[in-house]
C-alpha cells in the first residue's frame, strides 16, 4: 500500500551545497513507521531504491535518493521522557535545533553537540556528528535506543536489552542499515556553559593546545590560511543553575554572529572568489579585527551556531597524538602550494568512543575540517589536505567530502566486517544503496 503522504513525481532534490541532485523522483512524506514500512515493501517488490533525505548538509552524496525518497518532515517531534533512567525518545525527522529547544523547556540537555543545528536526528548520527571534547563528543555515543525500518519491511527495535548487536552498529549507521523512525538519547540536566574566545598567535596556540584541552571541557579552533593567527574557543561546564547565566546582549549577537559571520563574510569570500590575490590580505586583516569575548548561556545556544554561508568542506579525524604534526604538515603544504583559501581550518578533538563505523571509534581523535565558499574550486585544495591526513591514518567524515573507497576504508575500522554482514542481514537487497554507498561500503 502506498503511504497516504504522496507527492506527485517526477520531483527532484538538491543537497544544501548544491553538490548532489537528482530527479525524476518518486517522493512519500510518511508520518509513522507504518507508513515507511509500505513504501520500502512496495519498493523491494518492484526493485527500486529508497532513500530518506532530510535538510541536505551532507555535502557527500551519502543521501542521494536514486528512485524512491522519503521526507522525514512528518516524523518530528519527542515522544518520550523517562526521567528516572534520564532518556528521551524523539522522532527521527526531529531537527537537532528543535529537539535542542524542546529539551530545554524541559530542563533537559544532551551531553554535546556540533556548531550546526539544522540536521535532522536521523541523519545527523548515521552520518557522524560530533561536537568536540566532553566524555562523548559525537551524538551517535549519546544514542542508547533505536527503531527502524528494514530493508525487507519490518519494525525492527534496538537497545541494550533488545537486538544490541543492531544498537551498536546502527547508531553510525550510513543510511545503509534501514530508516530510522525514532532516536533515544540519553541526557542529562540542563547546564550552561562558559565560553571564551580569544584571538591568539600560531605558536602561542599549538603550544598551548594540550593544555587548554586539559583545562576546558571543549576545545575548538580555527587557523586563517596564509596568516599566523587563530581563534581558540573554550567551553567549560558552569553548573546547573540558571540564574548565573549571562548571555551575549542581543546586539553583540547579531553584529559577531549574524553581521559579521555571516552577512559580512559571506560578501567578502563571495568577492574574493573573483580576486584570490586578495585573500591572504584579506585572512589578515579579518584574523586582526577579531576580539576577546566570554559570556555565559545554556549548553546548546554556546555549542551551536547559525552558518548562511553556503560552503563545501572536507574532515578528517587523524589519532590525537599526530594531530598537531598533521595541521603543521598541512599548512606547509598549502604554503607550498599556489592556492588561495579563504575559510579557516577548524580544528576540534574527541574522546574515543565504542560506536564502530564512528570516526573516534576505539581512538582520541584530532579532527582538521577544510572549507572553501560554494563557487571557489575546492577539488584541488581537499585532494592536498586529503593526502597528508590519509598518511596520518585519517578516517573521513561520512557526510563530508572525500575521495575513500570500501578497500582503503575497511583498513581503517576494525567492526567494518561486522557492519557489512549485519548490512546483508538487514538490507540483502540493497533497498537502501545508492552511488555512494556503494563506493564506501562495495556491493
Amino acid at each position: 500500500m502506498r503511504s497516504k503522504r504522496s507527492a506527485p513525481s517526477p520531483a527532484s532534490w538538491r543537497n544544501w551545497s548544491g553538490l548532489e541532485h537528482a530527479s525524476g523522483l518518486e517522493v512519500h512524506t510518511p508520518a509513522n513507521a507504518a507508513e515507511v514500512a509500505a513504501v520500502v515493501r512496495e519498493a523491494r517488490e518492484s526493485g527500486r531504491t529508497v532513500k530518506t533525505a532530510g535538510t541536505g548538509h551532507s555535502f557527500t552524496a551519502i543521501a542521494r535518493p536514486e528512485h524512491v525518497q522519503l521526507l522525514p518532515h512528518a516524523m518530528s517531534g519527542i515522544v518520550a521522557v523517562d526521567r528516572d533512567a534520564m532518556m528521551v525518545t524523539a522522532l527521527a525527522g526531529t531537527p537537532l535545533k528543535t529537539l535542542n529547544a524542546t529539551l530545554e523547556r524541559l530542563g533537559l540537555s544532551l551531553h554535546n553537540m556540533g556548531d550546526i543545528a539544522e540536521q535532522t536526528l536521523a541523519g545527523a548520527i548515521s552520518t557522524g556528528t560530533h561536537g568536540t571534547g566532553g566524555q562523548a563528543a559525537g551524538l551517535a555515543a549519546q544514542v542508547v535506543g533505536l527503531e527502524l525500518v528494514t530493508g525487507t519491511g519490518e519494525v525492527l527495535r534496538a537497545s541494550a536489552e533488545e537486538n544490541p548487536e543492531v544498537l551498536e552498529l546502527a547508531r553510525v549507521g550510513l543510511g545503509a542499515l534501514g530508516v530510522l523512525t525514532t532516536v533515544t538519547f540519553a541526557v542529562e540536566p540542563l547546564f550552561l556553559l562558559r565560553a571564551v574566545e580569544q584571538p591568539m598567535g600560531w605558536d602561542e596556540g599549538l603550544g598551548s593546545f594540550d593544555e587548554m584541552t586539559a583545562a576546558a571541557d571543549h576545545v575548538d579552533m580555527y587557523w586563517f590560511p596564509h596568516t599566523d593567527r587563530l581563534l581558540t574557543k573554550r567551553n567549560t561546564r558552569m553548573g546547573t543553575d540558571l540564574d548565573a547565566a549571562d548571555p551575549l546582549p542581543r546586539w553583540r549577537g547579531w553584529l559577531d554572529d549574524e553581521f559579521l559571520s555571516n552577512t559580512l563574510f559571506g560578501a567578502q569570500t563571495a568577492a574574493l572568489n573573483r580576486a584570490p590575490g586578495a585573500i591572504p590580505a584579506a585572512n589578515r586583516l579579518a584574523a586582526r579585527l577579531l576580539g576577546p569575548r566570554s559570556y555565559t548561556d545554556v549548553a546548546h545556544r554556546v555549542f551551536t551556531t547559525s552558518r548562511d554561508v553556503v560552503f563545501r568542506e572536507m574532515e578528517y579525524a587523524v589519532p590525537r597524538a599526530a594531530g598537531l604534526e598533521a595541521l603543521r604538515e598541512c599548512r606547509r603544504v598549502l604554503e607550498a602550494s599556489a592556492l588561495q583559501i579563504s575559510f579557516p581550518v577548524e580544528i576540534r578533538v574527541a574522546p574515543a568512543d565504542d560506536v564502530p563505523l564512528s570516526t573516534a571509534y576505539h581512538r582520541d581523535s584530532f579532527y582538521l575540517a577544510f572549507h572553501t565558499h560554494r563557487d571557489a574550486d575546492h577539488a584541488r585544495y581537499f585532494a592536498l589536505m586529503e593526502e597528508v591526513v590519509k598518511a596520518h591514518d585519517g578516517r573521513p567524515h561520512w557526510g563530508k567530502l572525500h575521495t575513500r573507497q570500501a578497500d582503503g576504508l575497511a583498513a581503517l575500522y576494525p567492526r567494518f566486517g561486522d557492519f557489512l554482514a549485519l548490512r546483508d542481514r538487514l538490507d540483502p537487497d540493497r533497498v537502501f544503496s545508492n552511488a555512494y554507498l556503494r563506493r564506501v561500503l562495495g556491493d
